[in-house]
């Protein structure tokens, strides 16, 4: 399937869309039926709108951006996701189109039943629930880190990182400094082997499953990397609870990251991102 295949979502009623995205209309190829529903779904932060469409026969997720930052990482996403369509073995949702104009860009996928892991924390009902679903996290992501690579590249993750960080400083488009920029550049950890990563391994970005992690999603960062950042993003809001920290690593047995990597990541790199 290429990237530019496209065709029109139609609608009913008021239009056939809650979203105004400078009045670009929104084309894929692989869209059949009528659009019966469009709902834009809660906030989903400051990168893209993200809205559920429901066609007869099926129920799709659309992800819309404007802004150039985000705009490239919504066009890596549709990439990653293409390139995933081949194989099993890491389980996204299944990409139906993406486009991009003068003003926007649009990703279409699968609509994927279940929830956030961080909607699932906050609906369990027992401190033993929480536990077995940061286990599962933990688990999931280390299947992620020991497979072979589906990525092929002959670059190191954490020197394009911090190219693109300066990018990003430089044209004011991230919450991190030169200053701590230069930090970073100057104190870089030991190499590790890099391993298929998601990039941005944090609990809102993966969907659990009758009780279990089992899909990830915004994978605008997969790729070849270093396994400690997802350690890092994944740990960051249970660091100082010292039973789901122990359920992670009884889950995630290959590594357990430094807190002087944990800060490095964490609390410097993941500033620019």
């Amino acid at each position: 399937m290429s990237l530019q295949h496209s065709c029109l979502l139609k609608g009913k009623g008021d239009g056939g869309t809650n979203m105004e995205m400078r009045n670009s209309q929104v084309f894929f190829k692989d869209v059949q039926g009528e659009i019966k529903e469009i709902v834009k779904l809660p906030d989903q932060g400051c990168t893209s709108e993200v809205s559920r469409i429901v066609t007869g026969d099926c129920t799709y997720l659309l992800k819309s951006a404007l802004k150039e930052k985000y705009r490239e990482w919504l066009k890596s996403e549709a990439k990653v996701l293409e390139s995933l369509s081949l194989q099993r073995s890491i389980p996204v949702p299944k990409i139906y189109g993406f486009i991009e104009d003068e003003h926007a860009s649009h990703l279409l996928m699968s609509f994927e039943k279940g929830m956030t892991l961080t909607a699932a924390l906050k609906n369990a009902g027992s401190t033993l629930e929480k536990q077995s679903l940061i286990r599962s996290f933990g688990q999931f992501i280390m299947q992620l880190h020991e497979q072979g690579p589906v990525f092929k590249t002959d670059s190191d993750w954490l020197e394009t990182q911090l190219k693109r960080a300066r990018v990003y400083a430089e044209s004011g488009q991230a919450d991190g400094s030169l200053e701590l920029l230069e930090q970073l550049v100057a104190n870089k950890p030991s190499y590790v082997k890099q391993t298929m990563i998601h990039g941005d391994c944090t609990t809102d970005n993966v969907m659990v499953i009758d009780g279990e992690v089992r899909i990830f999603i915004d994978v605008a960062g997969m790729t070849l990397g270093d396994p400690r950042y997802d350690e890092a993003l994944a740990t960051r809001k249970i660091r100082n609870n010292a039973e789901f920290l122990a359920a992670f690593y009884e889950g995630y047995t290959r590594h357990r990251v430094t807190e002087e990597e944990f800060r490095y990541f964490e609390e410097g790199l993941y500033e620019f991102f």
